[in-house]
C-alpha cells in the first residue's frame, strides 16, 4: 500500500467538501487513485517527489493542495520496470485563470534537473499560437532571469530554449509547421490548450518522438472550448470510460475540474444579486471548475466580474461557460441545436458512445436529398426515413482532394474507415462528377421505396442530363409525379422546416448514426433570422467548415410529409 501525505490530504478534502469538487474528481479518486495506491506492482518515488515540491516552492511559488496531489502522481512507476511511468498520458482540465502554466511549468523545469536525474529528458511545449507557447515557456525563463546568479551554474537559456548543464535536458516551445518536427527525441510533451485543435495532424507528429527516452509522458493542460468532436472531445470521451472503471490500458490520468451543470453556475451569485453585499457570494460550487479559487482572491474577483458581464452581455455567455466553468455551450441564437443534442442524434448512450439502434430499413419509404455546392469541393447525398416518429438519415459525402483548401479543412479525413468515419470518400480527381453521385444513389435505392429525389436549383443543371440519361423523371407542372423535385426558393423552404428540425433534435427524434462528418457539418451550420423574421441556414465559416452533409439532410426534410403517407392496398 502506497502512502503519501499529500495524496491522502487531498482525498480527505474531497470527501469532506463534496460540493466543492466535481463528479469527475470523485470518480478519479474512487476508480483510479485508490486502486493504484493499493497495487503491489507500483513504485512511488517519494524521495524525488519531495525534491520536486521543495524545488518548485523555492524557485517558483507555494503549491496548492490539489497541485501537490497532482505532482505526486507523476512519480508513480512500474515496480518491475522503473523506466515506465504508471500514467504516461495526463490530462489536466480546469477553467481559465487557475494557473495551468504556473502549475505544470515549475515541474517541467524540475524534470530537467540532476535532482530528477534523467539525461536528455527533453520537454516540448506545443501550442497553436506563439503567444500561448511563450506564456508557458516564460514561466521558466522569467524565473531563471530573476535568479541569474544561482541559475547560471545549472542552466543555459535564451528566449527559445532552456538547457540544463548537467543532464543536457532541453525545454523548448513549438509553434511552427508540424511537418518540420518529426523524429524529435522527447521525454515529455506538454500540449497547451488542446481545445483549440480540430484534428490530430500536429499532435501526432510530436508524439511520434516518444519512447526513446525513459519516463515518456504527454501532459495536456487545457480549458474547454467551442471546437466540438476534435481531439479534446475524444480524450474526454475516453476519460469518461476510464473514470467509470473501464480498463485503463493507455495509462490515462484524467484530472478534470468542471462545474456540474448550468443551474449550478448561478448558485453563488443568487443572494448577492439581491443584496449587493459581497459577503453573500458563496464560491463553493464555482470551485468545481476552479480549484485555485479559494486560494486566489484576484481570480474570484475576475470571475464575479465576468459573471455580471455575462448577465448583461448575452454574446459573452458562450465564452463564460466554456472558459470560466468548463461547461461548453453553443450560442442558442445561432446554433442549429446544442452539442448534446447532436451527440444524442448519434448515440443512445453519449458517455459510453453506444450508437443509436436502427430498424431494418429494407423496403421502407425514403426521400433522397442532395447537396452539391461546387465541382471541386464537397458533395453529399443521403436517404431520409421516418419510422415511428424518428427521422433516420444515412448519407455519403464526396470530398475533392484537389481543392486548394483541402489540407486546411478542419476535419480528420485520415481517420477514414474507422468507426464513425465510414460514410465519406476522398476523390483524387479534379472534380466530383454528378454521375458518380447518381450511380451511388441508384445502387442504394433498390433497397428502398423512394418517394422523391430533392435538391435545390443551384447545381440542378449539372444533374439534369444525368437524370435524363438514367431515366429518372423530373417533377414539373405537367408531371407532378416525377421523381426529382427542384427547390426553386430554398430560403423559403428553410424558413418552414428550420423550426421542425430544431424540435426534432430537441426531442431526440433525429438519428444520424455514428457519423463524425454529419456531427461536424451540423456544428458548422448556424441559423440566422432574416429581416422578415424567418430563419435560414448559413455556414459558420465558408471555406474550411463545410456543412454539405447537413444541407443534404435539410433538403430531404423539405419533403418529409411524403413519408407520412400511408398506402393501403385492397
Amino acid at each position: 500500500m502506497i502512502c503519501c501525505k499529500e495524496i491522502d490530504e487531498y482525498i480527505k478534502f474531497v470527501e469532506e467538501n463534496p460540493e466543492e469538487t466535481d463528479e469527475e474528481i470523485k470518480l478519479l479518486i474512487k476508480n483510479i487513485i485508490k486502486p493504484t495506491l493499493s497495487r503491489d506492482d507500483v513504485f512511488f518515488d517519494e524521495e524525488i517527489f519531495y525534491k520536486a515540491i521543495k524545488y518548485c516552492e523555492k524557485w517558483y511559488y507555494k503549491l496548492f493542495p490539489y497541485q501537490k496531489f497532482t505532482y505526486a502522481l507523476f512519480f508513480m512507476y512500474d515496480k518491475n520496470n522503473p523506466d515506465i511511468v504508471i500514467f504516461p498520458d495526463i490530462l489536466i482540465l480546469m477553467a481559465r485563470g487557475n494557473g495551468k502554466d504556473g502549475m505544470i511549468m515549475p515541474l517541467a523545469n524540475f524534470l530537467q534537473t540532476h535532482y530528477y536525474g534523467v539525461k536528455n529528458y527533453h520537454i516540448d511545449i506545443v501550442a497553436t499560437s506563439e503567444e500561448q507557447a511563450l506564456n508557458s515557456f516564460n514561466v521558466v525563463y522569467n524565473m531563471l532571469e530573476d535568479n541569474k546568479k544561482t541559475m547560471k551554474k545549472y542552466f543555459y537559456w535564451n528566449k527559445t530554449e532552456v538547457i540544463n548543464k548537467i543532464t543536457h535536458s532541453i525545454l523548448r516551445y513549438n509553434t511552427a509547421n508540424a511537418k518540420t518536427k518529426d523524429g524529435k527525441q522527447t521525454g515529455m510533451i506538454i500540449f497547451n490548450e488542446l481545445h483549440a485543435y480540430e484534428d490530430y495532424k500536429q499532435l501526432n507528429v510530436y508524439t511520434s518522438g516518444l519512447g526513446k527516452i525513459k519516463h515518456s509522458r504527454t501532459v495536456t493542460i487545457t480549458t474547454n472550448g467551442i471546437v466540438r468532436d476534435g481531439p479534446l472531445d475524444e480524450k474526454l470521451a475516453l476519460s469518461t470510460e476510464v473514470l467509470n472503471g473501464e480498463n485503463n490500458f493507455l495509462g490515462l490520468l484524467p484530472i478534470i475540474f468542471k462545474i456540474k451543470d448550468l443551474k449550478t453556475v448561478d448558485v453563488p451569485m443568487k443572494k448577492f444579486l439581491k443584496t449587493g453585499d459581497k459577503q453573500d457570494i458563496d464560491i463553493t460550487v464555482w470551485c468545481q471548475a476552479n480549484p485555485s479559487l479559494r486560494y486566489m482572491p484576484v481570480l474570484m474577483n475576475e470571475i464575479i466580474k465576468d459573471y455580471i458581464k455575462m448577465q448583461k452581455q448575452k454574446s459573452y455567455r458562450v465564452e463564460f461557460y466554456a472558459k470560466r466553468m468548463n461547461l461548453p455551450q453553443q450560442d442558442e441564437e445561432d446554433a442549429v441545436t446544442d452539442w448534446n443534442n447532436i451527440l444524442k442524434a448519434s448515440y443512445i448512450d453519449i458517455d459510453n458512445r453506444i450508437p443509436r439502434p436502427v430498424p431494418d430499413l429494407v423496403g421502407k419509404c425514403a426521400i433522397i436529398g442532395i447537396d452539391y455546392a461546387s465541382l471541386n469541393d464537397f458533395a453529399s447525398a443521403g436517404f431520409l426515413f421516418k419510422i415511428d416518429g424518428e427521422y433516420i438519415w444515412r448519407q455519403k459525402t464526396w470530398i475533392c482532394s484537389k481543392n486548394k483548401f483541402f489540407n486546411d479543412i478542419k476535419f480528420p479525413f485520415e481517420n477514414i474507415g474507422q468507426d464513425g468515419f465510414q460514410d465519406f470518400e476522398v476523390v483524387n480527381t479534379e472534380t466530383i462528377e454528378a454521375e458518380q453521385i447518381i450511380l451511388w444513389l441508384i445502387s442504394e435505392m433498390s433497397k428502398y421505396n423512394i418517394k422523391k429525389w430533392i435538391m435545390d436549383m443551384y447545381r440542378f443543371q449539372l444533374f439534369k442530363s444525368e437524370f435524363e440519361k438514367y431515366g429518372i423523371s423530373l417533377e414539373t407542372k405537367d408531371n407532378p409525379y416525377g421523381l426529382v423535385r427542384m427547390l426553386r426558393y430554398p430560403a423559403s423552404i428553410y424558413a418552414i422546416i428550420a423550426p421542425r428540425i430544431e424540435i426534432a433534435f430537441a426531442d431526440g427524434k433525429i438519428n444520424i448514426g455514428d457519423s463524425a462528418i454529419m456531427r461536424w457539418a451540423i456544428n458548422n451550420t448556424c441559423v440566422k433570422t432574416r429581416k422578415d423574421g424567418n430563419k435560414t441556414y448559413e455556414k459558420i465559416e465558408p471555406k474550411l467548415r463545410k456543412n454539405d452533409p447537413f444541407m443534404a439532410f435539410v433538403v430531404a426534410m423539405s419533403g418529409q410529409e411524403l413519408l407520412d403517407e400511408e398506402v393501403i392496398y385492397v
